[in-house]
């Protein structure tokens, strides 16, 4: 490195004349050194980092409802209290603060337009301001920053364990009056311009009457007579079903509608109704979030331009919702897979941003680790909340994988309520720019450091 100090400034000197130099022109130097370190040596990911001035690509993730119990929860069954979550090593994390325009608990759509407009809203905006008009992103342009980079030729991705109008998704493409406007949001997502569709909701894709690979006939839902699905063709899609189709599709495929439901992957109901149907907690056949981020990081990654994916788990929330502990924690693990697939990818691919955000607590789960805990778990605390064993009220409890001694642990998850909250939420980031996620996460915030990384524009904070 002193060698190429010493080169570059001998570089410099030549070029300009320039003997006596200023710290200004030292700063230069350094600059030119990193410029010269990046193309002759080979530099890691340290150097294309932190400080980067160059357009980076950024993965956004949302683990919908998860605060650092949900994640502890999930650490603890899968890995034991001694092991660590892809998550856990995610190398930056903020508090983070997700208060709306007018009320403190975020709702799903409210959340998600924060993040792709960066600006508040009130909680039942879905990319419309209270008067119904389009809002004006933080960037001072009236689009979201997912179609702020459709605009400039990046590469881009929408991933859902849900259905695909659901606003993690929806919202950085779509507008609306109502987010359960759902046949309307899911056709803007097919006309938006957005290379790779992953999801679930084919009963928003047809018209009624249509029948498809999911749906039948009686379930699809649209009224306008147009077949989404035809008319992704139309415009270039791959069309996949299943995850065996998703996996075996070419290395050169350029666009891709994939559709592995007819609403969500996923069965959003408690222990007990999903027993009484015998209905697993996601849909056999269909890709875990983790393989569609894998897919789609192969198509995106080509574009010369770099590239901006935006993933949500879905079922994180929804199974927390309905405060059914093992769907909850299956969903918090597939999201930390998607969330290893990303870091996996920064390895070789080091001018890539990786954030993490909910924008809620869902169902504001607790994990109770007594060393008395009976067995099975009582169906409520002293205080009456509401426990959960592995497989619903008043089963056995749950038992962690080993620690550093081998000894495996028992524990129950409690509940505070079937709603979202305004709890403990943790946001987090890795690879280019993770230096620049705050201690302390405004929800607008995310929005800046996304954009300031696949644009190179630092936003004012408000």
């Amino acid at each position: 490195m002193k060698l190429v100090l010493q080169a570059s400034e001998e570089l410099f000197r030549r070029n300009h004349k320039i003997y006596a130099m200023t710290s200004q022109v030292k700063k230069s130097i350094v600059g030119l050194t990193v410029i010269i370190c990046s193309s002759l040596l080979g530099c890691t990911s340290q150097v294309q980092g932190n400080g980067d001035s160059r357009p980076g690509n950024v993965i956004f993730i949302h683990p919908d409802g998860t605060s650092p119990s949900h994640w502890g929860a999930a650490r603890m069954l899968h890995y034991g209290p001694d092991g660590r979550l892809n998550w856990d090593k995610m190398s930056h994390l903020g508090v983070y603060l997700g208060h709306m325009k007018n009320q403190l608990t975020a709702t799903s759509n409210g959340g998600a337009v924060t993040h792709a407009t960066g600006i508040k809203v009130n909680a039942d905006s879905f990319g419309l301001d209270e008067n119904g008009k389009p809002l004006v992103a933080a960037s001072g342009k009236p689009e979201t920053i997912m179609e702020s980079a459709i605009a400039a030729g990046k590469g881009t991705a929408i991933i859902n364990s849900g259905i695909i109008p659901e606003p993690g998704t929806g919202a950085f493409v779509a507008k609306a009056a109502n987010r359960r406007l759902f046949a309307d949001i899911t056709k803007q997502i097919v006309e938006s311009g957005v290379d790779v569709i992953l999801g679930g909701g084919e009963i928003f894709y047809l018209p009624k009457g249509t029948a498809g690979r999911h749906a039948s006939a009686e379930e699809t839902q649209r009224t306008d007579g147009v077949n989404l699905i035809e008319l992704a063709k139309s415009k270039g899609y791959t069309v996949v079903y299943t995850r065996d189709e998703l996996l075996k599709l070419s290395a050169n495929t350029k666009k891709i509608l994939g559709i592995f439901a007819a609403t969500d992957t996923y069965n959003d109901e408690t222990e007990e109704n999903l027993k009484k149907q015998n209905l697993p907690l996601y849909v056999p056949g269909a890709p875990t979030v983790s393989e569609m981020l894998d897919a789609a990081l192969k198509v995106v990654s080509q574009n010369p331009q770099g590239f901006f994916v935006v993933l949500e788990e879905e079922g994180s929330d929804n199974f927390c919702n309905y405060n059914n502990a093992a769907g909850c924690i299956e969903a918090v693990k597939r999201a930390d897979d998607a969330v290893g697939v990303a870091m996996k990818f920064i390895e070789s691919k080091p001018n890539t941003l990786l954030v993490t955000a909910a924008d809620s607590d869902a169902g504001g789960l607790e994990v109770v680790g007594d060393v008395n805990l009976p067995s099975p778990v009582p169906e409520r605390s002293k205080n009456g909340s509401p426990w959960d064993g592995k497989e619903g009220t008043k089963t056995l409890p749950f038992v962690s994988a080993p620690d550093k001694q081998g000894n495996r642990f028992a524990f129950a998850v409690g509940w505070t309520s079937f709603g979202d909250n305004t709890g403990s939420v943790v946001a987090k980031a890795h690879g280019m720019n993770a230096d620049k996620l705050p201690t302390t996460v405004d929800n607008t915030d995310i929005y800046r450091l996304m954009y300031q990384t696949l644009f190179t524009q630092e936003l004012p904070r408000d």
